[in-house]
């Protein structure tokens, strides 16, 4: 049988523990982050089996455990990583913003065009890191040129998919959000537009990088690299 003593001191053990969690769990929900990221859908910018940083004050504090927002300094921008619940299931994905509300948005075979704009796309090389070992098609890697912001996307030619849809007007207070990975994603051109309000934060990092695929072996020039 536990002494009066002990058992204080238990008490204060688990007291003490339980603080811990909840502060870790109260900053996990209201100010930083970091993801695991199962799919392919955002390379070649995030690779499979990394984990990526999210700053969850990017736009401004909520109240943990909610999506009620204390203050706001800032909306999501063309070019974002954002995080967020899937409209459709719920499910958390990852995903870049290609436009904000009031913009037009169409795409014809694959180019991205934006409020009458076609964006400028750029060749580029493969990149050094290996493809997973049963992906046998062929890929192009490209710069495309959002308003302000450049970043790579790669396609796929013998799997085309939503090459072709809009034009379509984001509403206010949305956003539209498309996979870099652009014949391989699920993402605005099948769930619809983002709720700003749903977004989590903006994703800043890799924090680590594994290949899953060969015995997760560390992509170390990956670790720390920003998006």
């Amino acid at each position: 049988m536990l002494s009066k003593e002990r058992l204080r001191k238990t008490l204060r053990d688990w007291t003490a523990t339980l603080v811990m969690i909840g502060v870790l769990l109260t900053f996990r929900s209201a100010l930083a982050d970091w993801y695991d990221v199962p799919t392919g859908s955002m390379q070649p910018t995030i690779l499979v089996g990394e984990r990526v940083v999210v700053n969850k004050l990017a736009y401004g504090l909520k109240i943990p455990f909610t999506r009620t927002r204390v203050t706001s300094w800032g909306e999501p921008e063309r070019g974002d990583v954002v995080t967020f619940p899937s409209p459709a299931n719920g499910q958390r994905l990852v995903k870049r913003v290609v436009a904000v509300g009031g913009d037009v948005v169409a795409m014809r075979d694959g180019i991205l065009s934006l409020n009458g704009n076609l964006l400028a796309y750029r060749r580029e090389a493969a990149p050094d890191w290996p493809l997973r070992p049963d992906d046998t098609l062929s890929h192009g890697w490209f710069r495309e040129a959002l308003p302000g912001h450049e970043h790579p996307v790669m396609t796929t030619d013998q799997q085309p998919r939503l090459r072709d849809w809009g034009p379509v007007t984001v509403p206010a207070g949305h956003v539209l959000v498309l996979g870099d990975n652009r014949d391989n994603s699920a993402d605005g051109r099948v769930f619809g537009f983002v709720p700003s309000e749903l977004i989590e934060g903006r994703a800043e990092a890799v924090a680590l990088s594994l290949d899953r695929d060969r015995w997760w072996k560390p992509r170390w020039g990956r670790f720390g690299s920003g998006l």
